[in-house]
């Protein structure tokens, strides 16, 4: 890489100058790219570690800029990041020693396209996996190479990476942004792994790291949602509980099979006395972290079981509460309707004998008296009353 005062330039080591052109974007960045390639294809969308700023690009007035295959090549141990054609590409591993390539897909690619691993010179039947979309986890050992599909977190959905590593090289293909450009190209330059595989377990972990985030971040979530719900609940916020224990669910049904598949093939890889004894502990560290972080989304499913419970068990006491005022109610008023009633019939001792107005009023309003002494009294021996004051 070469730079001066007013622009920077990236240019591919050990390339013919003739083969590669100049070009500066709006931003005052100039990049060495391959003839035929247009603007586009180095515009801030495409640097590294522009993921979001990509988000954010206007469309053109011609509609959206459509996005092809995009290459980029980091060669280790320099940590030297450039963006390249398939056919480079396919030249580099071709001589590589130890290189990283990144392959990135548009989201909606053609399903009859060539297939990438022979677009990049793999030529193997047994590659037909890579790059193709909706492809499940997987771990496999094929000979001198392992091939792998890596779930990610990225922003509110999982993607999935597809990784294929020799001892040569690392190739990874993904559709669309899958959020980890910025962040392994950070730690290659922090960590400086030593090979190829040390820079598979940078990929794995960092993949580990994005279910660890978005679990943490989910819980936190439930736990203030848990507070809100004790100040005032609610109806929005089950809404918002149920969306969480789905997102629970999600990263755990699509974490699981994967790390139950790398355990297997790491525990069976570790019992083989070649497998060197570095490699070894890249996987029980590996494995260490997965068992963390798995053990964070099932802390988070329990966390949302948990809220769940508490809303209903709010939402039980709010009843209960409206049941005692009505039982209260009751004790008032029943015996006063009891008394109603009876003196509202027709005998002939009450419209006979009871014609005058003192007994009247001693019966109408002192028997009236009396019962609701009577409903207080109990009341407040059952401490019922203070009971739905205190809940108040």
């Amino acid at each position: 890489m070469k730079r001066s005062a007013d622009r920077q330039v990236l240019e591919p080591a050990g390339i013919p100058p003739d083969r590669f052109a100049h070009v500066t974007t709006p931003a005052g960045i100039t990049f060495t790219i391959p003839r035929g390639w247009s603007a586009v294809d180095v515009s801030p969308a495409h640097q590294p570690g522009a993921d979001q700023q990509a988000d954010d690009q206007p469309e053109t007035a011609s509609g959206p800029t459509v996005r092809t295959m995009i290459v980029t090549v980091v060669s280790m141990p320099e940590v030297t990041v450039t963006r390249t054609d398939v056919s480079e590409a396919r030249e580099r591993l071709a001589t590589a020693r130890f290189l990283l390539v990144d392959v990135e897909l548009p989201e909606e690619a053609p399903a009859d396209g060539e297939p990438v691993a022979r677009q990049l010179g793999l030529e193997a039947d047994d590659l037909a996996w890579l790059g193709r979309k909706d492809e499940p986890a997987r771990v496999d050992f094929l000979g001198d190479r392992a091939g792998f599909v890596v779930p990610v977190v990225h922003d509110d959905r999982i993607a999935h990476i597809h990784a294929l590593v020799t001892e040569q090289f690392l190739v990874t293909v993904h559709h669309g942004q899958a959020g980890l450009a910025s962040s392994i190209s950070a730690q290659l330059r922090h960590e400086r792994p030593p090979d190829v595989v040390a820079m598979l377990f940078l990929l794995l972990q960092e993949a580990l790291a994005t279910f660890h985030r978005a679990a943490v971040q989910d819980l936190l979530l439930v736990e203030e949602l848990e507070d809100d719900m004790f100040q005032e609940r609610r109806p929005e916020q089950v809404y918002r509980l149920a969306q969480l224990r789905r997102r629970a669910a999600l990263l755990h049904h699509s974490l699981l099979p994967y790390l139950q598949a790398v355990d297997e093939v790491f525990t069976r890889r570790m019992m083989n006395r070649s497998f060197p004894e570095e490699r070894q502990q890249l996987a029980r560290e590996f494995q260490h972290a997965a068992r963390l972080v798995l053990a964070n989304i099932e802390s988070l499913q329990d966390a949302a079981r948990r809220a769940f419970a508490s809303y209903s068990s709010l939402a039980a006491g709010e009843q209960n509460g409206v049941i005692n005022r009505l039982a209260i109610v009751s004790t008032i008023f029943l015996p006063l309707t009891f008394l109603t009633g009876f003196f509202g019939m027709n005998f002939a001792y009450l419209t006979d004998e009871l014609e005058s107005k003192v007994v009247f009023w001693l019966l109408a309003v002192g028997l009236q008296v009396a019962a609701l002494f009577v409903a207080f009294y109990v009341l407040h021996r059952t401490r019922i009353w203070r009971r739905l004051r205190d809940e108040d």
